[in-house]
């Protein structure tokens, strides 16, 4: 016969084990703080899926690349978000090194298609997308300018006709900007590469402090010449704008957006929760119902535009690129030109 205090004892335990179990849920967060840094209508609509998936309050604010990780670098002694999602993975490798972002292995880069690809060896970040870079060129202005075809080389874009027509975002505010000027840098050698930037920069009507932006100003007419990740130019020429799609034949630069956890996350559950939710099929499903076609990197979605990954591409360098971030961009601030009056 069980005798009344080992009754006791036991009822104990369980009461104590139910206080833990209802002070856990008490303590798990109700809202997570999102930098965002692809377009507005994914960042919203993404909001909303993990809103009606886990009932967590997200308060986001969208940023291109570059005013993120300066964001994070200005609170990093107090963080005031909790994961950063999507821009570059070069970003991502710089941020790590200067502290920005925390450690974390989730149960679901086991859904990725290329791990040694798209998760950090360290575990700091996890790629959600890819992209590939392209022209995008305003098909009146090529009607206005007959024998001119959308450029098909990095070197199209000094021509003559082409001077004071082209637009593409700074490096300092946007990833996008920084993966074309890397991928000049890789592709050319770093020696020629900087002479031909410093024409490319000559060529451009404005720099824009969005790196989507010039896909949406050339098809206003604003320009000739775009340089963009070519899902946002599709997203464009589907809103009806008259721009050509074209690629640099001699090679083109590509994308992994990542994500990481900001280190210091105030609702680090939260974060954790949306991390892992990022990484499955049903989440990278959802980029086209918000007008973004990045192809996926986890297993069991289908490509939206499997052509914007089949043209030739160039063996992009993400670490190097991520380890002289910082380096690059202030030589091409200091030596080329300045952030001043970016056009948005």
């Amino acid at each position: 016969m069980i005798k009344k205090q080992n009754i006791l004892i036991l009822l104990g335990i369980l009461m104590m084990g139910i206080l833990l179990t209802s002070c856990k849920k008490e303590e798990e967060s109700t809202e997570l703080n999102l930098l965002c840094v692809p377009q507005e209508e994914w960042c919203q609509g993404m909001k909303e899926e993990f809103e009606k998936e886990y009932g967590i309050t997200v308060n986001y604010v969208r940023m291109s690349t570059g005013e993120a990780l300066a964001r994070l670098e200005a609170e990093k002694e107090n963080p005031q978000f909790d994961i950063m999602w999507g821009g570059p993975i070069d970003t991502y490798i710089s941020g790590s090194k200067e502290g920005m972002f925390t450690q974390y292995e989730s149960p679901n880069v086991k859904n990725l298609l290329d791990k040694d690809k798209y998760q950090d060896p360290n575990n700091y970040w996890s790629g959600i997308y890819l992209g590939s870079l392209g022209f995008a060129t305003n098909k009146d202005f090529l009607e206005a300018h007959p024998g001119l075809e959308a450029p098909t080389s990095w070197d199209d874009l000094l021509k003559p006709e082409f001077k004071g027509q082209v637009l593409v975002a700074h490096p300092s505010t946007s990833g996008t900007s920084y993966t074309a000027m890397s991928t000049i840098l890789q592709l050319m050698g770093e020696d020629d590469g900087w002479v031909y930037l410093d024409k490319y920069a000559d060529q451009m009507l404005q720099f824009t402090k969005s790196g989507s932006a010039p896909a949406k100003f050339v098809g206003a007419g604003e320009g000739a010449v775009g340089v963009v990740f070519s899902h946002d130019i599709v997203k464009q020429i589907e809103a009806g704008l008259p721009l050509v799609l074209s690629f640099p034949e001699d090679g083109t630069g590509y994308e992994i957006g990542g994500m990481a956890i900001v280190n210091g996350a105030k609702h680090l559950d939260a974060a954790q929760k949306w991390y892992d939710w990022a990484l499955t099929a049903d989440a990278q499903a959802l980029g086209p119902k918000y007008k973004a076609y990045q192809a996926p990197t986890v297993s069991g979605v289908d490509l939206a535009y499997p052509e914007l990954l089949e043209v030739n591409l160039i063996d992009y360098d993400f670490q190097w690129a991520g380890d002289n971030k910082k380096t690059f961009v202030d030589k091409f601030i200091n030596e080329i030109a300045g952030a001043d009056d970016l056009k948005q």
